[in-house]
């Protein structure tokens, strides 16, 4: 199976609590629900509209992070997407949770880049992650994701954490699709194609 990741953002690359004030207040971040108001209907991208039928790789925790907190809901907005979600089996990667509530999900435990790589050579459509910055960063740096699915909505949070920090591993990207919703909302697909090189631009 390929691996997808698809994450939203916000112009200057926030991805922490885009759905509300109260999805995510940690680190005294407190400019949640900015895809509203002009984004209230969330755009799918061609990865999304299918997922029902596709395997789904939970990112409700992170390699060196601890579980979501107690109460706090999966990442999924509308009643397809929830029945979908609850009858495809789920990964989650946590140093700490032992006991998942949620219906067919599995802890991944030990080497995470190895479970990964084991996942994506089982039968099936695709593996998803939704979200979970700190997730995303160890699947790039480590090579495993396929598809990055970019969805970068128009405003300027100006505080929160950041998809990409200020030193990571560079990665090339392939664009293999693009587009823009009438609300202004960019769908970028990319394929990581490994590192990238470096030089001088020619003035002539």
């Amino acid at each position: 199976m390929q691996l997808a990741v698809t994450t939203f953002l916000s112009a200057d690359g926030i991805y922490q609590g885009p759905g509300g004030p109260d999805e995510d207040r940690s680190g005294g971040f407190d400019r949640g629900g900015w895809l509203v108001p002009n984004s209230t209907r969330r755009p799918a991208s061609s990865s999304t509209r299918s997922s029902a039928r596709w395997t789904r790789f939970s990112s409700a925790g992170a390699p060196t992070t601890s579980s979501p907190p107690p109460g706090r809901t999966p990442p999924i907005r509308t009643t397809r997407w929830r029945t979908a979600s609850t009858r495809c089996p789920k990964y989650v990667a946590s140093t700490t949770l032992k006991d998942p509530k949620w219906a067919n999900t599995t802890v991944l435990e030990g080497d995470l880049a190895s479970a990964v790589r084991e996942l994506k050579q089982r039968e099936g459509r695709e593996l998803q992650v939704h979200g979970s910055g700190t997730l995303v960063r160890f699947l790039l740096d480590d090579d495993l994701v396929d598809r990055l699915n970019l969805l970068v909505f128009p405003v300027i949070v100006g505080a929160g954490r950041r998809l990409f920090p200020d030193q990571g591993i560079a990665t090339d990207l392939a664009l293999d699709e693009s587009r823009t919703t009438p609300s202004g909302v960019t769908i970028s697909v990319y394929r990581p194609t490994g590192r990238p090189e470096f030089g001088s631009v020619e003035v002539t």
